[in-house]
């Protein structure tokens, strides 16, 4: 997931540098999205994946 927020993060700079604002805005909303549900789903990796056995 974070390679895709990698990716949408680059395609908005290029956009941007081109001069397509829109193209530019929704690759950067797009970007930011993934990168929150990334640290979301990280962080409940790291709270509820280490089980001590019983």
């Amino acid at each position: 997931m974070l390679y895709w927020t990698a990716v949408f993060f680059v395609i908005a700079l290029v956009a941007a540098v081109l001069g397509f604002s829109g193209v530019a805005a929704s690759a950067a909303g797009i970007a930011k999205i993934l990168f929150f549900v990334f640290l979301v789903l990280g962080a409940l990796s790291l709270i509820f994946g280490r089980r001590v056995p019983a």
